[in-house]
């Protein structure tokens, strides 16, 4: 199993950046048919420490024998399933061992398979254009996979034509003809992913094409038998009416047996129940000028019939359900029963749900829990378990007992002995009288005597929480600077109810600007904290907040703002996502008010708080204009400012010396203004 690098007594990785790095990372589950085995993923830095490189472990559901690894290869393995033989099917992009001569490797991950009673994995399906994903019945013999193919190809043996011609002649270009072009940080196009269905012992013989899926956020998912395909797409129409539907096909001859839409409401993260009939699914009213979306689960007894409506299994539940699970046992009286997270109050939590009588049950007390993942007899609940304080972690659960806060730990990678501090919380009201609450990192030693520097770090979202754990904004590398970390849920914030986004619809520096200085003002109350010694970060809606602050309030002695937004016109017409920010934010031709009211641009004059700015170019969410123009602004303004720009990085910077050089760049940042050290240039920049 993989250790973490050796510390000084008393230090821990976070202390330590390089050692922070090689905490091996577990994401995703994978149980299989009989229950036996449990399989996750385990991120670890490649032995040069400039990629994080994925692999196959095998946890033992009953958390007994350590965890051992399945897989090995530079280009890693992901996306385990196991097939209803017990075989282990997963992604990768690693090179076959005996392809034909000529044979060119593959740019894209392929589906393998590894045997049940062990052996070499064998490559089962390699299209031109790769696997983005897969699904497998649990009985049946059958499995779906998506694959990107070319306008104009009409199977696999053309679209791989079309694409060696189109490499032969050196074309890069795309030819647009939908809204949607790029998303988060690629660019879509020119194929577009189908759904694809054959046997799961052979994938790519007898293959059926179902049809185009969504191409930003590509998933399949499968009836337990194996008859019925079901996927996400987008309705047809104009942008700013989109909405997201599900198509429910045939999986063995192809044909669409219904679409399930709606105006104004989007569907998806759909699972089949054990019937193979039914389709429970994330049912959303479409964020409009007015309100927020608001979201809840919806049950459709008959997947296939057109005139079943379904029903909404939620309806009184104030939160917003996600990372669905639905039990391959229904419940006493036939029902299906599922399982479902919702962020509640600075957690999220795992709720069972008898859908027959309607019964809620909260699992647990404590932590964030994703990748839920059922027993074969629906009697044990498979997790990862994180929290703010603890990196995720594979539990069993009781699939019934309500209010757990002791889950069975899994032996697997990734475990930390402790963190730098401790976990507290801080509540205060808002002025409309709103209960406020936020966690407070304390590093060790802060006391009265020796008040701790804070820091306000804003999530980004901005309609999400600060209950998990981060890698990328880990407040444990700032506490073993010395520093406190405030994490404060404002207005817009899940797990709250529906008030709490209304509070802060359309109004970004309204009530979510004012609930995060109440919180502030709310944690400088205690006399570990030094209230002279303050600065503030965000990223995203955070960096958003950061600039709104910068042009409102010199109260902080630095300002850190990472993928914001600035200038909201020209945000509006460059973002991936512009009709959700016409929506919220109103067409600057014809609806400007709200672009008026809130747009960080036209404070740029008041601002006299040193600031970081950073920023990635390969940022389609916010793009890198922002930052441009906001350096631009700062500059001419002559704001003490640095910019720590990313050819290489999205909406996060992910590689990990890249990653090392941010908290570096950041620490050293805050340490000259905050703490009042001499600046220290990172080195390599």
């Amino acid at each position: 199993m993989p250790t973490n690098p050796q510390q000084p007594e008393g230090a821990t990785p976070f202390h330590d950046l390089d050692a922070f790095l090689a905490i091996p990372r577990i994401g995703g589950l994978a149980l299989s048919p009989d229950g036996s085995r449990l399989v996750t993923t385990v991120s670890e830095l490649s032995s040069d420490r400039t990629r994080f490189i994925t692999a196959l472990w095998e946890l033992d559901p009953e958390g007994e024998r350590p965890a051992r690894r399945l897989t090995r290869s530079d280009k890693g393995e992901s996306a385990p399933a196991f097939r209803a033989d017990g075989a282990l099917l997963f992604l990768s992009g690693r090179p076959q061992p005996d392809a034909p001569k000529g044979e060119p490797e593959s740019k894209a991950a392929t589906l393998w398979a590894l045997p049940a009673d062990g052996g070499e994995a064998e490559r089962i399906l390699h299209p031109a254009a790769g696997v983005d994903s897969f699904a497998v019945a649990r009985s049946g013999g059958r499995i779906a996979y998506l694959s990107p193919r070319l306008p104009g190809a009409v199977d696999a043996e053309s679209d791989a034509a079309l694409r060696k011609a189109r490499d032969e002649a050196k074309v890069s270009a795309v030819l647009h003809e939908d809204a949607i072009v790029r998303y988060w940080d690629h660019d879509l196009g020119p194929g577009r992913p189908h759904v694809i269905t054959a046997s799961d012992a052979a994938p790519a013989d007898a293959s059926v094409d179902c049809g185009p899926s969504n191409a930003f956020e590509p998933n399949v998912v499968m009836s337990p038998d194996g008859s019925l395909v079901a996927w996400a797409a987008l309705s047809a129409g104009h942008p700013d009416t989109t909405t997201e539907v599900i198509v429910v096909s045939d999986a063995v001859t192809g044909k669409e047996l219904r679409r399930i839409q709606l105006d104004n409401v989007s569907f998806g993260s759909a699972f089949f129940t054990p019937d193979s009939r039914g389709l429970v699914c994330r049912r959303s009213v479409n964020s409009t000028w007015e309100k927020s979306h608001d979201s809840t689960l919806w049950f459709f007894p008959d997947a296939t019939d057109p005139l079943d409506a379904g029903r909404d299994l939620l309806p009184d539940f104030p939160h917003w359900p996600s990372n669905l699970a639905v039990s391959p046992v229904p419940g006493p009286d036939g029902a299906p029963v599922v399982f479902f997270a919702a962020d509640t109050e600075g957690r999220s939590p795992v709720y069972r749900l008898d859908t027959g009588d309607g019964t809620l049950t909260r699992l647990t007390l404590s932590g964030a829990y994703t990748n839920l993942t059922v027993s074969p007899d629906g009697t044990a609940l498979y997790a990862l378990r994180a929290a703010v304080d603890s990196p995720p972690t594979a539990v069993r659960l009781d699939a019934r007992r309500a209010d757990q806060d002791d889950p069975t730990v899994l032996p697997a990678p990734g475990r930390i002995a402790s963190v730098p501090g401790s976990l507290t919380e801080v509540s205060t009201t808002a002025e409309d009288g709103t209960a406020l609450r936020a966690w407070l990192v304390l590093p060790e030693g802060a006391s009265a005597e020796r008040p701790a520097p804070l820091l306000l770090w804003v999530h980004g979202g901005p309609q999400m929480s600060w209950n998990s754990w981060t890698w990328r904004w880990n407040p444990w590398i700032a506490a073993a600077a010395g520093y406190a970390v405030l994490l404060p849920d404002p207005a817009l914030s899940t797990g709250y109810g529906q008030e709490m986004h209304a509070r802060g619809w359309g109004d970004w520096g309204g009530n979510p600007f004012t609930d995060v200085l109440a919180l502030t003002d709310a944690a400088l109350e205690r006399d570990d904290l030094d209230a002279e010694r303050t600065a503030m970060m965000g990223g995203s809606f955070g960096g958003y907040m950061a600039n709104w602050i910068a042009g409102h309030t010199d109260r902080f002695k630095a300002i850190v703002t990472h993928a914001a937004l600035w200038n909201l016109y020209s945000f509006n017409g460059t973002t991936d996502a512009t009709a959700w920010w016409r929506k919220h934010f109103g067409d600057p031709l014809t609806r400007p008010e709200r672009l008026d009211a809130s747009s960080p641009h036209f404070h740029a004059p008041s601002i006299r708080t040193p600031m970081l700015v950073v920023h990635g170019d390969k940022d389609y969410r916010v793009p890198i204009g922002e930052a441009l123009a906001l350096w631009s602004d700062l500059a001419r303004f002559e704001v003490p400012a640095k910019f720590l720009y990313f050819p290489d990085e999205g909406h996060w910077v992910t590689k990990p010396n890249n990653a090392k050089l941010w908290y570096t760049t950041v620490l050293a940042f805050l340490a000259h203004h905050v703490l009042g050290e001499e600046w220290r240039r990172p080195d390599h920049v």
